[in-house]
């Protein structure tokens, strides 16, 4: 694709957060497009956003379990941008009128404490920069009409992110290890997933070590401060008005997500009436 098809494919999913009207998949409108293509059009977003004040905080890897990748019919993750209006507090009712068709993840999410710039990182030196890993909820959400997502869909679509609440008790790596450890996760008291840390990729860190030496060729490094969300630990589940989101990951502690009920139904009766 040219810059122009680029740039009109970053607008129109653009023009979904500002519509809070979810569009076509990309990919019937742009049939041409490849994975190259997908990760132009979500720069160009993220470029748009930075220059409005927004800056960037992190990633997040998506499609990291075997069962994902064989859905979307890719054999490796993919990656987005989280950006500091994507944070959200544990325990504080969150304003979600601007998501579309919001789904939750449980992760385990990586705080560094060092820069790392690939290509050519390996497990030593992910691990060296960790400073803390922390229990996350995910947010997931598409500006693709009823989630009908390509892999070319969900890249340009920043990897489907939506937003981030991290817990608040800090692990180091040495105090535990992150393939055993389990989480339950439930929505307003009802389990609704179990998963460990090997569900992904083997294990959280191989996502991190993907990730740097991914974005290493492209120009970007992870820095210190950035936070990592290396992928889901159960399958995403979707959220509505006033839930509660709960994930227990035992010896990292739990984190807690508030949707307000008040700020959902106010947005939801606006859409209806526009």
């Amino acid at each position: 694709m040219d810059d122009a098809r680029i740039a009109e494919a970053a607008r129109i999913l653009l023009g979904a957060y500002d519509s809070h009207t979810p569009v076509a998949p990309l990919i019937d409108m742009f049939p041409e497009a490849t994975l190259a293509d997908a990760y132009r059009i979500q720069q160009c977003q993220v470029a748009k956003w930075v220059a409005v004040g927004d800056a960037v905080k992190g990633h997040k890897v998506g499609l990291a379990s075997p069962a994902m990748q064989q859905q979307m019919n890719v054999h490796q993750p993919d990656f987005g941008h989280l950006t500091a209006s994507m944070f959200h507090l544990e325990h504080m009712p969150i304003d979600t009128g601007h998501w579309l068709q919001p789904r939750v993840e449980p992760e385990i999410a990586f705080v560094l404490g060092r820069p790392l710039r690939g290509p050519g990182v390996t497990v030593a030196d992910a691990m060296r920069a960790v400073e803390f890993v922390v229990p996350a909820l995910e947010v997931v959400d598409s500006r693709i009409r009823d989630w009908r997502i390509s892999i070319v869909d969900t890249v340009s679509d920043n990897a489907s992110s939506g937003g981030v609440v991290l817990g608040s008790r800090p692990t180091r790596l040495d105090a535990v290890d992150l393939r055993t450890v389990g989480c339950v996760f439930a929505i307003n008291g009802r389990q609704v997933g179990t998963g460990s840390g090997a569900a992904v990729l083997g294990s959280p860190i191989n996502a991190l070590v993907w990730l740097a030496n991914t974005v290493g060729p492209l120009g970007t490094g992870l820095e210190p401060g950035h936070v990592v969300l290396p992928g889901s630990m159960t399958r995403a589940e979707p959220v509505g008005p006033g839930d509660t989101i709960v994930a227990e990951m035992g010896p990292l502690g739990s984190v807690t997500a508030l949707l307000d009920r008040q700020i959902l139904e106010r947005d939801s009766h606006e859409d209806r009436h526009r």
